[in-house]
C-alpha cells in the first residue's frame, strides 16, 4: 500500500513539474503575444525596451526607403532584414538587433545614429520568431548568433571585403550581440555595442521567476530549459553571453541604467569582467532597462560614436 501511494505522489509530483515546465516554456519561449511584460514594474513602455525614443524613430523609419532583404537560416528558417545603404558609408555598416518580443522597425532611433551621425550603411534585422522572420520560438541570442553570422556574411557580399562592421544591441539584442562576438568572426567585423544585455538566458530567466513568480531556479528553470532543447534545439546553460564574451576578440562597449530592474545592472559588471577583448563600458544614471539612449541622448551618441569611431576607419 505505501509503495503504491509514494508512486503516486511521485507521479503527481513529475505531472506537476511536467505542466510547470511546458508553462514556463509557453510563457518565455514559444512565439506569441508577450502580455506580461505590459504588467512588470520595470517596464512601464510599450513596445518594450523603446521608451520615448520608439517614436522619434518610428517616425524616422517611416521616412527612409529601407530594401527588405531575406535569408535562409542554417536551420532552414526564413529572416527578414531591411537595409539602408549611405552615400557616405564607404563599407561603413551597423547591424542593430532589437530586444524581446520586438521587432527590427522598433530600432530607429539606434539606426539613426549611425546612419545619420555617422554616415553608415544600418541592416535591422527582425530575429527568429519575430516581425516578419519565421520560426515559433525565441531564442534569447543563442541560436540568432550563428543567424547574426550570416547577416554579417551577407554585408561583406553587398560592400566587398572592405566592409567595416559594428554590431549594436540592446537588451536580447544586447545578449545577441556579445554570444555572436564569441563566434570565430571575420575581420570586417570592427566592434560591437551591447546595451542592457543579460549575462545568460539560465541567469536571466532564474531572476524573472523569482521576480515574477516567487519561485526558486531548481527545479523549474531545469525542466523548462529540457522542453526548451527539445522544442527549439538548446539549453539555456548554452545560452552564455558571460561565456562567449571570454572567447571574443571584437572590440566591446558595455552600456548600462544603474537603475534597471529587469535585467540587473550587476549582470553588466560579470560580462564586462568577463570580457578579455578591448572593451570600455557606459553607465547612465537613473536608467531603467533599455533607457540609456532616452535618459542621457547626448551621452548615449557622444559614447557611441567616439568607441566605434576608434576602431571604424
Amino acid at each position: 500500500m505505501w509503495s503504491v501511494i509514494i508512486l503516486a505522489i511521485i507521479i503527481v509530483i513529475a505531472g506537476g513539474l511536467t505542466y510547470a515546465g511546458f508553462f514556463f516554456y509557453g510563457v518565455a519561449i514559444h512565439r506569441a503575444p508577450k502580455e506580461f511584460l505590459a504588467n512588470s514594474p520595470a517596464l512601464k513602455v510599450d513596445p518594450p525596451v523603446a521608451g520615448a525614443s520608439w517614436g522619434e524613430g518610428a517616425e524616422w523609419i517611416a521616412r527612409q526607403s529601407f530594401r527588405n532583404v531575406d535569408m535562409s537560416s542554417e536551420d532552414g528558417l526564413k529572416l527578414r532584414g531591411y537595409y539602408l545603404p549611405s552615400e557616405r558609408a564607404a563599407g561603413r555598416t551597423a547591424i542593430v538587433a532589437h530586444g524581446y518580443s520586438g521587432k527590427a522597425k522598433d530600432m530607429g532611433a539606434y539606426a539613426k545614429i549611425y546612419y545619420e551621425n555617422l554616415g553608415y550603411n544600418v541592416l535591422i534585422p527582425d530575429a527568429r520568431g519575430h516581425g516578419e522572420s519565421t520560426g515559433n520560438y525565441i531564442g534569447f541570442g543563442w541560436p540568432e548568433r550563428r543567424d547574426y553570422v550570416k547577416w554579417i556574411e551577407y554585408i561583406i557580399e553587398e560592400n566587398g571585403l572592405q566592409a567595416q562592421i559594428v554590431l549594436h544591441g540592446v537588451s536580447m539584442g544586447g545578449a545577441t550581440v556579445m554570444m555572436t562576438a564569441g563566434e570565430e568572426l571575420p575581420p570586417q567585423v570592427k566592434a560591437v555595442v551591447a546595451d542592457c544585455g543579460y549575462s545568460s538566458v539560465k541567469a536571466q530567466l532564474s531572476y524573472q521567476l523569482w521576480r515574477m513568480y516567487h519561485l526558486p531556479s531548481f527545479p523549474f528553470v531545469q525542466i523548462a530549459s529540457l522542453i526548451t532543447r527539445l522544442k527549439a534545439g538548446y539549453f539555456f546553460g548554452e545560452a552564455s553571453a558571460l561565456k562567449q564574451v571570454r572567447k571574443a576578440r571584437v572590440p566591446i562597449l558595455f552600456i548600462h541604467g544603474d537603475a534597471d530592474k529587469f535585467v540587473p545592472y550587476a549582470m553588466m559588471d560579470k560580462v564586462y569582467q568577463a570580457c578579455r577583448s578591448p572593451k570600455d563600458k557606459f553607465v547612465v544614471h537613473d536608467a531603467g532597462h533599455g533607457l540609456s539612449y532616452d535618459t542621457d541622448k547626448a551621452g548615449y551618441v557622444s559614447k557611441v560614436s567616439e568607441f566605434v569611431n576608434r576602431y571604424v576607419k
